[in-house]
């Protein structure tokens, strides 16, 4: 859709991705609180939907489009204040300016065909699913030819990439209380706002298409996992160093500050990876920012726990989700597959299950005394920060 000028600066993720985006790996888990309401854990993305929109006419959406919904919604799960009126609304925005698709603009920046995409558009010089405007700051063409910083930056507040300006949902005063509608066009600025309001009931149904419940203790599983009978390093004596650590530091391949919310341990490529204490894989597949991605949940001292093993290669993933395992069970193996300088595991712990603020892996496999921790010593970074996330 055509864009408003901005008059002033408060108003200034290959094809089709083969499944959901990783999480966990995206946001600053000291500046957001990460836990997934129920309405908002995204499960098997189906090959098509179709939704009826407010004005009657009949939308059908492919795999692709629908993909591109799942990563507006985790992203949205992961940041904090969004919630789902907010996924909503960002949904009806991707909707009304994109159809959902990733779209370069050849006319504008010949360079965005070279970038993942889903066709070519040619409204002014905007780009993406948002329909987003380099021009107006909301980034450069890599970073808007990258649906997680898209959704990223429509979210906006203190962890998106746009912080202050131009203004995502985040920064809306008020936006709560707005007519979906409203709230979309606050954020777009489009010349045409009374779009986005037709688009609500295709959102809604998307959102009760892809997302499933989780269990009421605020994770991704239903199952009740026993107590762990022990803790084990995920990674062979011998064969790993740790490199990047969890914490602020300047992403390895954009050199941007942002926070990084695991802990990294360099391992030759193929190296086993293991599970780190007894559980249920609530997660399992390939995605387009941490590559493959494993997600299991246990039970540690009373407390439901999360570990995420991230960036397999699509084929160095050997659990799948819902399967049991077992500490030190052998689930996969070390890749350099999503937003990776090298082979190396990127491990995430979340006290509280899948969805929860993610700690210090290491401090914590420590703390807890797993079985060869100790094993390993410091060497230069290996993984991006968040990658969206």
């Amino acid at each position: 859709m055509k864009k408003l000028i901005a008059i002033a600066v408060a108003l200034t993720f290959l094809g089709p991705s083969t499944a959901l985006l990783g999480v966990g790996v995206l946001m600053n888990p000291a500046a957001t609180a990460t836990c997934v309401s129920s309405s908002l854990i995204v499960g098997p993305v189906p090959d098509s939907l179709t939704a009826t929109t407010r004005n009657g006419e009949t939308v059908t959406l492919n795999r692709t489009q629908l993909t591109h919904a799942a990563t507006i919604i985790t992203v949205g799960a992961q940041t904090a204040g969004v919630g789902r009126p907010g996924v909503v609304i960002a949904l009806m925005a991707a909707l009304t300016e994109s159809s959902l698709r990733m779209l370069a603009n050849t006319s504008a920046y010949p360079e965005s065909a070279g970038y993942p995409n889903d066709g070519n558009g040619g409204d002014h010089d905007s780009l993406g699913l948002f329909q987003m405007r380099p021009a107006s700051g909301w980034g450069t063409v890599a970073e808007l030819m990258d649906p997680t910083y898209q959704a990223r930056a429509f979210f906006g507040g203190e962890s998106g990439p746009n912080y202050p300006s131009p203004r995502g949902l985040l920064d809306i005063p008020g936006w709560q209380g707005m007519d979906p509608g409203a709230a979309a066009q606050a954020v777009e600025v489009s010349a045409y706002p009374d779009r986005y309001q037709n688009y609500q009931p295709v959102a809604e149904a998307i959102l009760t298409a892809l997302t499933r419940p989780a269990a009421s203790g605020g994770g991704g599983s239903d199952t009740v996992m026993p107590e762990t009978t022990r803790l084990v390093f995920p990674l062979p004596e011998g064969s790993w160093v740790r490199t990047s650590p969890f914490g602020w530091r300047n992403d390895p391949i954009t050199g941007e500050r942002r926070f990084h919310s695991g802990s990294d341990f360099a391992a030759p490529d193929g190296t086993p990876i293991y599970a780190v204490a007894d559980g249920v894989v609530v997660r399992a597949g390939y995605t387009d920012s941490g590559g493959g991605v494993i997600v299991i949940e246990h039970t540690v001292q009373g407390q439901r726990v999360a570990s995420y093993y991230i960036h397999m290669w699509q084929d160095g993933i050997y659990v799948s989700e819902g399967e049991t395992v077992t500490a030190g069970q052998h689930i996969g193996d070390v890749g350099s597959s999503g937003h990776s300088t090298g082979p190396h595991l990127h491990l995430e712990i979340h006290p509280g299950g899948y969805g929860a603020e993610a700690v210090d892996a290491d401090a914590w496999l420590t703390e807890h005394g797993a079985e060869g921790i100790t094993a390993g010593d410091a060497a230069p970074a290996a993984c991006t920060a968040g990658g969206l996330r």
